[in-house]
């Protein structure tokens, strides 16, 4: 029997988005019902926002077999891990002045809306280990994706003594310990990834090359989308949080798969795109999912779902009901 929140859902979303969510949420349990495994994108600062509270959990029960985030994703979930009661929240951010600003900045706090992240313990906390493991992998003549040095740490208890929140709530614990794959193109747009090209530039490592660039991204994409589609014979959906190109670069993989390598391959399987960005056939973000039939990325059978609001409000709720809850 569905839990409370599902009950809660089913009985008050009714219409417009609040129906939306409840049909994407539907289409999303009858997707796995029927075989299909899930792709997730995560675009925004979702890890900031603590998502990992319920993201952990689909990952875990198996609700969710690959995931494609920013850079930014990628590390702030670790961050909060480890730095969490460090954290300075700012519910009136709307209302700072540029002095304001500027005193956040000197007390060395980076603001992501109404959270900021401190510096010392997060950020420098990951770097004096991480990078470690660039010089190990390096000296070693070892190459690697910048998810997997993350998977490393994170399972070898290098960052066990600096847990500040249940592990149970990080996400990236959770795929770590399932291996899940992970792909995130454009990494160098994150601190981590700023942090390397330093490294490189100033000598501390020999060359960029210990890290697997995009272009090896999404070979290694296209090779995982095969192996699920063909060998596995499983329909994959597509579950997008917010856009840019987290989102974009991996729905790519199809018409690359059809048009560039010319063999056939399914088409993703489900689509749901959770955005507050305005509806617009000029971005990204903002196109239907119809305007993707013409790329080739979906077909007009495939069950697609817009979800018009904040995804740090939505996509909870939707794994609630996926999970049950």
């Amino acid at each position: 029997m569905p839990g409370p929140i599902s009950q809660f859902i089913d009985h008050h979303y009714r219409h417009f988005n609040a129906a939306s969510l409840v049909d994407a949420a539907n289409g999303y349990i009858k997707h796995l019902d029927d075989g299909g495994i899930m792709f997730v994108t995560l675009a925004g600062a979702m890890s900031t926002a603590e998502l990992g509270c319920s993201l952990a959990e689909m990952i875990r029960q198996g609700k969710i077999h690959g995931i494609s985030c920013t850079g930014a994703n990628l590390e702030e979930d670790v961050f909060n891990l480890v730095a969490h009661n460090h954290y300075k929240r700012i519910p009136g951010y709307r209302y700072l002045t540029a002095k304001d600003e500027q005193t956040l900045l000197e007390g060395h706090f980076n603001r992501v809306t109404d959270t900021c992240i401190p510096e010392e313990e997060a950020m420098r906390r990951i770097e004096r280990i991480v990078s470690d493991r660039w010089r190990s992998y390096e000296a070693a003549g070892k190459r690697g994706f910048p998810y997997e040095f993350l998977y490393e740490i994170l399972l070898d208890g290098s960052l066990k003594e600096f847990y500040e929140i249940d592990p149970k709530d990080s996400w990236m614990m959770a795929a770590a310990q399932k291996n899940l794959p992970i792909f995130v193109p454009g990494w160098e747009d994150s601190t981590l990834g700023n942090v390397f090209a330093a490294h490189v530039i100033d000598g501390r490592l020999k060359s960029p090359h210990v890290m697997k660039s995009g272009i090896e991204t999404m070979i290694r994409l296209s090779e995982w989308y095969v192996d699920v589609t063909e060998k596995q014979k499983k329909s994959i959906g597509f579950f997008q949080i917010g856009g840019g190109i987290a989102g974009d670069f991996p729905i790519c993989v199809v018409p690359m798969i059809e048009q560039d390598l010319r063999r056939p391959t399914q088409l993703w399987g489900y689509f749901c795109q959770i955005s507050d960005s305005t509806t617009s056939y000029g971005s990204y973000s903002g196109a239907v999912p119809n305007e993707k039939i013409t790329w080739g990325k979906l077909s007009p059978e495939t069950p697609s779902y817009v979800i018009e609001s904040d995804a740090t409000i939505v996509a909870p709720l939707i794994f609630a009901k996926v999970l049950g809850w």
